[in-house]
Protein backbone atom coordinates (compact mmCIF):
# COMPACT_ATOMS: atom_id res chain seq x y z
CA UNK A 1 0.00 0.00 0.00
CA UNK A 2 1.27 3.36 -1.00
CA UNK A 3 2.04 5.57 2.11
CA UNK A 4 0.87 9.05 3.03
CA UNK A 5 4.28 10.70 1.69
CA UNK A 6 4.32 9.57 -1.40
CA UNK A 7 0.87 10.10 -2.58
CA UNK A 8 0.16 12.54 -5.20
CA UNK A 9 -1.26 15.85 -3.46
CA UNK A 10 -4.55 15.33 -4.69
CA UNK A 11 -4.53 12.13 -2.75
CA UNK A 12 -3.16 13.36 0.33
CA UNK A 13 -5.65 15.96 0.50
CA UNK A 14 -8.68 13.46 0.03
CA UNK A 15 -6.74 11.32 2.84
CA UNK A 16 -6.74 14.24 5.17
CA UNK A 17 -10.14 14.96 4.46
CA UNK A 18 -11.01 11.36 5.40
CA UNK A 19 -9.15 11.63 8.46
CA UNK A 20 -10.62 14.98 9.47
CA UNK A 21 -14.47 13.54 8.77
CA UNK A 22 -13.45 10.36 10.83
CA UNK A 23 -12.13 12.77 13.68
CA UNK A 24 -15.29 14.32 14.21
CA UNK A 25 -16.67 11.21 15.81
CA UNK A 26 -14.36 11.59 18.36
CA UNK A 27 -16.89 14.63 20.06
CA UNK A 28 -20.45 15.48 21.19
CA UNK A 29 -21.20 16.75 18.04
CA UNK A 30 -24.80 16.61 15.71
CA UNK A 31 -25.27 14.11 13.60
CA UNK A 32 -24.64 15.08 9.32
CA UNK A 33 -21.88 17.49 9.41
CA UNK A 34 -20.45 19.06 6.65
CA UNK A 35 -16.38 18.83 6.71
CA UNK A 36 -14.89 21.90 4.59
CA UNK A 37 -10.87 22.27 4.10
CA UNK A 38 -9.87 26.47 4.71
CA UNK A 39 -6.43 25.92 5.35
CA UNK A 40 -3.27 24.14 4.18
CA UNK A 41 -0.29 25.42 5.82
CA UNK A 42 2.35 23.56 8.60
CA UNK A 43 -1.22 22.26 9.49
CA UNK A 44 -5.00 21.18 7.89
CA UNK A 45 -7.52 22.91 9.16
CA UNK A 46 -11.24 22.77 8.39
CA UNK A 47 -14.42 24.29 8.93
CA UNK A 48 -17.03 21.65 10.69
CA UNK A 49 -20.69 23.22 10.32
CA UNK A 50 -23.88 21.20 11.45
CA UNK A 51 -26.93 21.40 10.04
CA UNK A 52 -28.21 24.51 12.24
CA UNK A 53 -25.34 26.64 11.41
CA UNK A 54 -23.47 25.94 14.31
CA UNK A 55 -19.35 26.06 13.57
CA UNK A 56 -16.12 24.31 14.63
CA UNK A 57 -12.70 25.05 13.49
CA UNK A 58 -10.42 20.97 13.51
CA UNK A 59 -7.25 21.25 13.08
CA UNK A 60 -5.22 18.54 11.69
CA UNK A 61 -1.65 18.45 12.99
CA UNK A 62 1.29 18.07 10.84
CA UNK A 63 3.43 14.56 10.92
CA UNK A 64 6.67 15.42 12.91
CA UNK A 65 6.48 19.59 13.30
CA UNK A 66 5.38 19.76 16.83
CA UNK A 67 4.85 17.10 19.84
CA UNK A 68 1.84 16.21 21.73
CA UNK A 69 3.61 18.00 24.58
CA UNK A 70 3.87 21.35 22.73
CA UNK A 71 0.65 21.06 21.17
CA UNK A 72 -0.65 21.14 24.89
CA UNK A 73 1.37 23.96 25.50
CA UNK A 74 0.01 25.98 23.12
CA UNK A 75 -3.05 25.32 24.21
CA UNK A 76 -1.94 26.21 27.74
CA UNK A 77 -1.07 29.48 26.78
CA UNK A 78 -4.04 30.36 24.51
CA UNK A 79 -6.32 29.70 26.59
CA UNK A 80 -5.15 31.55 29.44
CA UNK A 81 -4.46 34.70 27.33
CA UNK A 82 -8.78 34.46 26.64
CA UNK A 83 -9.32 33.29 30.47
CA UNK A 84 -7.25 36.46 31.98
CA UNK A 85 -9.05 38.64 29.40
CA UNK A 86 -5.73 39.66 27.37
CA UNK A 87 -7.53 39.06 23.96
CA UNK A 88 -10.01 36.72 22.41
CA UNK A 89 -8.51 33.51 21.23
CA UNK A 90 -9.73 29.93 19.78
CA UNK A 91 -11.65 27.57 22.24
CA UNK A 92 -10.94 24.41 22.45
CA UNK A 93 -13.34 21.43 22.55
CA UNK A 94 -12.93 18.89 24.60
CA UNK A 95 -13.00 15.12 22.73
CA UNK A 96 -15.50 12.04 24.19
CA UNK A 97 -12.84 11.32 26.67
CA UNK A 98 -11.83 14.71 27.87
CA UNK A 99 -9.30 14.99 26.50
CA UNK A 100 -8.49 18.17 23.89
CA UNK A 101 -5.52 16.92 21.85
CA UNK A 102 -7.38 13.92 20.25
CA UNK A 103 -5.32 10.79 17.96
CA UNK A 104 -6.99 10.13 14.84
CA UNK A 105 -5.38 6.85 12.71
CA UNK A 106 -5.81 6.70 8.68
CA UNK A 107 -4.50 3.52 6.93
CA UNK A 108 -2.16 5.47 4.73
CA UNK A 109 -0.42 7.32 7.05
CA UNK A 110 2.49 5.41 8.83
CA UNK A 111 1.33 7.08 12.88
CA UNK A 112 -2.18 8.81 14.16
CA UNK A 113 -2.33 12.50 13.17
CA UNK A 114 -2.99 14.78 16.63
CA UNK A 115 -6.38 16.88 15.96
CA UNK A 116 -7.53 19.80 17.83
CA UNK A 117 -11.38 20.76 17.48
CA UNK A 118 -12.33 25.00 18.66
CA UNK A 119 -15.07 26.72 18.56
CA UNK A 120 -15.42 28.84 15.75
CA UNK A 121 -14.84 32.34 16.42
CA UNK A 122 -17.04 35.13 14.17
CA UNK A 123 -14.99 38.16 12.39
CA UNK A 124 -13.62 38.52 9.17
CA UNK A 125 -10.10 38.25 8.40
CA UNK A 126 -8.56 41.90 7.47
CA UNK A 127 -7.49 42.54 3.93
CA UNK A 128 -4.33 44.79 2.60
CA UNK A 129 -6.38 46.82 0.36
CA UNK A 130 -8.79 48.03 3.24
CA UNK A 131 -7.90 50.90 5.69
CA UNK A 132 -5.73 48.84 8.16
CA UNK A 133 -4.21 52.01 10.21
CA UNK A 134 -7.06 51.44 13.01
CA UNK A 135 -6.62 47.67 12.90
CA UNK A 136 -3.29 47.91 13.15
CA UNK A 137 -3.22 50.39 16.45
CA UNK A 138 -5.37 48.06 18.35
CA UNK A 139 -3.17 44.59 16.90
CA UNK A 140 -0.19 46.46 18.55
CA UNK A 141 -2.01 47.48 21.61
CA UNK A 142 -2.78 43.33 21.46
CA UNK A 143 0.62 41.99 20.69
CA UNK A 144 1.90 44.69 23.76
CA UNK A 145 -0.82 42.94 26.39
CA UNK A 146 0.37 39.33 25.15
CA UNK A 147 4.15 40.74 26.06
CA UNK A 148 3.45 41.54 29.29
CA UNK A 149 1.58 38.36 30.01
CA UNK A 150 4.35 36.39 28.70
CA UNK A 151 6.54 37.98 30.52
CA UNK A 152 4.49 37.57 33.87
CA UNK A 153 2.87 33.98 33.20
CA UNK A 154 4.27 30.93 35.06
CA UNK A 155 4.55 28.33 32.27
CA UNK A 156 4.08 24.78 33.33
CA UNK A 157 7.28 23.20 33.78
CA UNK A 158 6.23 20.82 30.94
CA UNK A 159 5.74 23.45 28.67
CA UNK A 160 8.00 22.96 25.71
CA UNK A 161 8.09 25.16 22.44
CA UNK A 162 10.09 26.35 19.06
CA UNK A 163 13.00 28.67 19.78
CA UNK A 164 13.05 31.00 16.67
CA UNK A 165 16.48 32.86 16.82
CA UNK A 166 18.61 33.81 14.00
CA UNK A 167 20.04 30.27 13.60
CA UNK A 168 16.08 28.39 13.56
CA UNK A 169 15.43 31.39 11.02
CA UNK A 170 18.16 31.83 8.66
CA UNK A 171 21.05 29.50 10.26
CA UNK A 172 22.43 26.99 7.41
CA UNK A 173 22.21 23.51 9.80
CA UNK A 174 18.65 23.52 11.58
CA UNK A 175 16.55 26.65 10.14
CA UNK A 176 12.79 25.42 11.08
CA UNK A 177 11.58 26.53 7.91
CA UNK A 178 14.14 25.14 5.99
CA UNK A 179 16.63 26.92 4.05
CA UNK A 180 16.60 30.28 2.42
CA UNK A 181 19.24 29.61 -0.25
CA UNK A 182 16.33 26.79 -1.35
CA UNK A 183 13.54 29.50 -2.20
CA UNK A 184 11.86 29.47 -5.79
CA UNK A 185 14.13 31.21 -8.02
CA UNK A 186 17.26 31.79 -5.53
CA UNK A 187 19.86 31.90 -8.45
CA UNK A 188 23.84 32.91 -7.81
CA UNK A 189 22.75 36.55 -7.95
CA UNK A 190 20.20 36.76 -5.60
CA UNK A 191 21.89 34.18 -2.87
CA UNK A 192 25.02 36.92 -3.13
CA UNK A 193 22.52 39.53 -2.71
CA UNK A 194 20.19 37.46 0.30
CA UNK A 195 23.71 36.33 1.92
CA UNK A 196 24.57 39.80 2.70
CA UNK A 197 21.90 40.62 3.81
CA UNK A 198 21.34 37.42 6.24
CA UNK A 199 24.58 38.38 7.80
CA UNK A 200 24.09 42.03 8.24
CA UNK A 201 20.79 40.67 10.02
CA UNK A 202 22.84 38.50 12.09
CA UNK A 203 25.38 40.80 13.08
CA UNK A 204 22.59 43.94 14.43
CA UNK A 205 20.40 40.37 16.31
CA UNK A 206 23.68 39.69 17.77
CA UNK A 207 24.56 43.15 19.19
CA UNK A 208 20.84 43.80 19.51
CA UNK A 209 20.70 40.49 22.27
CA UNK A 210 18.42 38.55 23.66
CA UNK A 211 18.05 39.47 26.95
CA UNK A 212 14.53 39.16 29.04
CA UNK A 213 13.18 42.38 28.07
CA UNK A 214 13.57 41.67 24.25
CA UNK A 215 13.05 38.20 23.79
CA UNK A 216 10.46 35.60 25.06
CA UNK A 217 7.14 33.68 24.23
CA UNK A 218 5.53 35.67 21.27
CA UNK A 219 2.98 34.54 18.74
CA UNK A 220 5.76 34.38 15.83
CA UNK A 221 3.00 34.88 13.21
CA UNK A 222 0.28 37.53 13.07
CA UNK A 223 0.03 37.85 9.94
CA UNK A 224 -3.86 39.50 8.41
CA UNK A 225 -4.67 35.31 7.88
CA UNK A 226 -4.44 34.94 11.59
CA UNK A 227 -6.78 38.01 12.85
CA UNK A 228 -10.12 38.31 12.84
CA UNK A 229 -11.85 41.58 13.09
CA UNK A 230 -15.10 41.52 14.96
CA UNK A 231 -16.68 44.85 15.75
CA UNK A 232 -13.93 46.66 17.17
CA UNK A 233 -11.87 43.77 18.43
CA UNK A 234 -9.03 41.88 17.12
CA UNK A 235 -9.20 38.56 17.89
CA UNK A 236 -6.03 36.52 17.45
CA UNK A 237 -6.01 32.38 16.03
CA UNK A 238 -3.30 30.03 14.99
CA UNK A 239 -0.57 29.58 17.66
CA UNK A 240 0.73 27.12 15.90
CA UNK A 241 4.17 28.87 15.52
CA UNK A 242 3.96 30.30 18.75
CA UNK A 243 7.35 29.93 20.74
CA UNK A 244 10.51 31.99 21.62
CA UNK A 245 11.48 34.82 19.67
CA UNK A 246 12.29 38.55 19.82
CA UNK A 247 8.95 40.83 20.59
CA UNK A 248 9.76 43.10 17.85
CA UNK A 249 9.67 40.06 15.69
CA UNK A 250 5.94 40.56 16.47
CA UNK A 251 5.60 44.07 15.01
CA UNK A 252 6.93 42.39 11.52
CA UNK A 253 4.65 39.58 10.98
CA UNK A 254 1.63 41.47 10.39
CA UNK A 255 2.91 42.36 7.06
CA UNK A 256 4.00 39.51 6.14
CA UNK A 257 3.48 38.91 2.20
CA UNK A 258 3.17 42.55 1.87
CA UNK A 259 6.31 43.94 2.95
CA UNK A 260 7.24 45.61 -0.68
CA UNK A 261 3.44 47.48 -0.18
CA UNK A 262 4.13 51.26 0.09
CA UNK A 263 1.44 51.69 3.32
CA UNK A 264 3.85 49.12 5.51
CA UNK A 265 5.72 51.88 7.09
CA UNK A 266 2.75 53.74 7.46
CA UNK A 267 1.42 50.52 9.51
CA UNK A 268 4.03 49.44 11.28
CA UNK A 269 3.61 53.48 12.88
CA UNK A 270 0.21 52.34 13.96
CA UNK A 271 1.23 48.86 15.62
CA UNK A 272 3.80 51.39 17.20
CA UNK A 273 1.26 53.49 18.35
CA UNK A 274 -0.70 50.75 20.07
CA UNK A 275 1.86 48.90 21.37
CA UNK A 276 3.10 52.48 23.15
CA UNK A 277 -0.33 52.17 25.05
CA UNK A 278 0.66 49.55 27.05
CA UNK A 279 4.83 48.86 27.02
CA UNK A 280 7.21 52.09 26.59
CA UNK A 281 9.30 51.07 23.18
CA UNK A 282 13.08 52.04 23.80
CA UNK A 283 14.86 53.21 20.76
CA UNK A 284 16.73 50.33 20.28
CA UNK A 285 13.91 48.20 19.63
CA UNK A 286 11.89 50.52 17.47
CA UNK A 287 15.25 50.95 15.06
CA UNK A 288 15.06 47.36 14.71
CA UNK A 289 12.07 46.50 13.87
CA UNK A 290 13.18 46.82 10.25
CA UNK A 291 15.70 44.42 10.61
CA UNK A 292 12.74 41.72 11.52
CA UNK A 293 10.55 42.44 8.36
CA UNK A 294 13.88 41.48 6.46
CA UNK A 295 14.27 38.22 8.77
CA UNK A 296 10.97 37.81 8.32
CA UNK A 297 10.96 38.54 4.32
CA UNK A 298 13.32 35.97 3.94
CA UNK A 299 11.96 33.43 6.24
CA UNK A 300 9.09 33.18 4.05
CA UNK A 301 11.22 33.01 1.06
CA UNK A 302 12.37 30.02 2.73
CA UNK A 303 8.97 28.43 3.83
CA UNK A 304 7.43 28.79 0.23
CA UNK A 305 10.25 26.85 -1.14
CA UNK A 306 9.75 24.35 1.61
CA UNK A 307 5.97 24.18 1.30
CA UNK A 308 5.61 24.33 -2.76
CA UNK A 309 2.72 22.18 -2.56
CA UNK A 310 0.51 24.42 -0.90
CA UNK A 311 -1.82 27.10 -2.22
CA UNK A 312 -0.01 30.29 -0.20
CA UNK A 313 2.98 29.34 -1.69
CA UNK A 314 2.30 28.45 -5.37
CA UNK A 315 0.02 32.16 -5.23
CA UNK A 316 3.43 33.64 -4.46
CA UNK A 317 6.27 31.55 -5.85
CA UNK A 318 9.18 33.18 -7.73
CA UNK A 319 7.50 36.87 -7.56
CA UNK A 320 8.02 36.77 -3.95
CA UNK A 321 11.37 35.84 -4.24
CA UNK A 322 12.13 38.74 -6.97
CA UNK A 323 10.17 41.34 -4.92
CA UNK A 324 12.68 40.68 -1.62
CA UNK A 325 15.74 41.98 -3.80
CA UNK A 326 14.84 45.35 -3.80
CA UNK A 327 13.89 45.06 -0.27
CA UNK A 328 17.30 43.34 0.54
CA UNK A 329 18.89 46.13 -1.17
CA UNK A 330 16.87 49.25 0.31
CA UNK A 331 17.94 47.01 3.73
CA UNK A 332 21.43 47.26 3.25
CA UNK A 333 21.32 50.68 1.74
CA UNK A 334 19.79 51.80 5.03
CA UNK A 335 21.95 49.94 7.41
CA UNK A 336 24.71 48.42 5.56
Amino acid sequence: MTDFDHLPHKEQLKALLELARAATKNYALPDHLTVEMINLSENATYRVEALNGQRWALRVHRDGYHSKTAIASELAWLMDLRNTDVVVTPRPVKGRDGEIIQLVSHPLMKRARHVVLSDWETGSEPGIGEDLSKPFEVLGEVTARMHLHARQWKRPAWFQRHTWNFETSLGESKPHWGRWRDGIGVDAAKAKLFGRTVDLIGKRLKAYGQDNERFGLIHCDLRLANLLIDGGNVKVIDFDDCGFGWYMYDAATPVSFYEHESQVPELIESWKAGYRRVIELPKADKREIPTFVMLRRLLLVAWIGSHSETDLAKSMGLPYTEGTTGLCEKYLGKFG
